[in-house]
């Protein structure tokens, strides 16, 4: 004899199906031991430390306000705080700092060294022309020679490659191009006989005139946006020394059976 059969039957439960997981990224360093990297921290540390010196000779030569309003000081002193932040991170094992920042270091010394060697011939000193003799060449030698060819190595055979994109070249034109306009317009208001009127003769325009303070504007602002468009192409061209860090992480599957 069966049990009878209920007017009510209860709702059965739902039959439990596969739960959806999300991917799960894992950061490289749970997965990979950080390195430190003691003898790239000690050669960023003491490129880091002869722009610093050269800057300071600079400094002390001449007024140090005039001084700082030259485009190859202010170049070396940014790239001696992201050396230094460079170096650091090096020796602790950090994350690198940003390409964007590095890049904008290079690509400011770099255009510094190229003014220097083919628009300044003649002279050495970043304060007045007078002053400086031998400390005065010494510092430019650090300036215009020494660091960017440090900042160049340390960036072709110590930095990842492939980090560098085209629109970083288009973020680094803003600064140079503020500098310039700024010099223009002290060029332009201040007297002729007035201390560091222009800080480059190229933008005096009481020698140049306005047609030829225009063109060199032009070509100024021309060779930063192509030199920096140019180091993102051998940035993506040169295999490099040093491999990023890869993204490393798991990617988690419902269980079998």
């Amino acid at each position: 004899m069966t049990a009878p059969i209920p007017r009510d039957i209860p709702d059965l439960p739902a039959v439990p199906g596969w739960a959806t997981i999300m991917p799960s990224y894992v950061p490289p360093t749970a997965v990979i031991p950080p390195a430190r990297r003691p003898l790239t921290a000690l050669f960023r540390l003491g490129a880091a430390l002869a722009a610093a010196g050269g800057v300071t000779v600079c400094m002390v030569l001449g007024r140090p306000l005039q001084a700082l309003t030259h485009f190859t000081v202010q170049a070396n002193i940014l790239l001696a705080l992201v050396l230094a932040v460079s170096a650091q991170r090096a020796w602790s094992a950090g994350r690198p700092v940003r390409p964007a920042l590095t890049g904008a270091a290079l690509l400011y010394v770099l255009l510094a060294a190229l003014v220097h060697a083919f628009a300044v011939p003649g002279r050495p000193a970043f304060s007045d022309p007078g002053p400086g003799g031998r400390w005065g060449l010494a510092a430019a030698l650090l300036l215009t020679v020494v660091t960017p060819l440090a900042a160049l190595l340390d960036w072709l055979l110590l930095t990842a490659p492939r980090t560098l994109r085209l629109r970083h070249a288009t973020a680094w034109v803003l600064y140079p191009l503020a500098y310039l306009g700024a010099a223009l317009v002290r060029s332009t208001l201040l007297p002729a006989d007035a201390p560091g009127r222009a800080p480059y003769p190229f933008l005096d325009a009481a020698h140049n005139g306005t047609l030829g303070l225009v063109g060199n504007a032009l070509l100024f602002g021309l060779t930063c946006y192509g030199l920096g468009v140019l180091l993102v192409a051998v940035d993506h061209l040169c295999p490099g020394f040093v491999r990023c860090r890869p993204k490393t992480g798991f990617r988690l599957r419902p269980p079998v059976g």
